[in-house]
């Protein structure tokens, strides 16, 4: 970990119905400076983003409510938080997931078990825009 990440983003709000993965990917935000809220569901995702204000959402797309496509729709169309950098953790790794996720805003597109290394990396274009959205 580094303090890089956590000026690159100092807010994070990890998404996961699983609590193996959203608690590992909060600790190491949390390690790297980070100030961390979790969500298991979409709909405390929403109502997080909106008090929380997160520069980074760490987004599962297959959520018990409702799906990680369908939270990212919703907070794309949410004034305050239409500029969050929300990247998919994700099992579904098909194109036709990659293409839905472009649709709807998501910025990148991860296929679990993503390491924190390959997490970090990706995160470290997001201030300089040379993250490979959706590669």
């Amino acid at each position: 970990m580094t303090a890089a990440l956590a000026n690159l983003c100092r807010r994070v709000l990890v998404v996961d119905d699983h609590d193996h993965c959203r608690e590992l990917f909060a600790v190491l935000a949390a390690d790297a400076g980070c100030e961390v809220r979790e969500a298991r569901t979409g709909g405390e995702a929403l109502a997080a983003a909106v008090q929380f204000l997160p520069d980074v959402v760490l987004l599962d797309i297959g959520l018990p409510d409702m799906s990680g496509y369908a939270v990212a729709r919703a907070l794309r169309s949410d004034p305050a938080c239409a500029d969050v950098f929300i990247a998919a953790l994700t099992g579904h790794g098909m194109s036709s997931d990659r293409q839905q996720a472009a649709g709807v805003g998501i910025d990148m597109f991860l296929v679990k078990p993503v390491g924190w290394s390959t997490l970090h990396a990706a995160l470290s274009g997001v201030r300089s825009g040379k993250s490979t959205a959706l590669a």
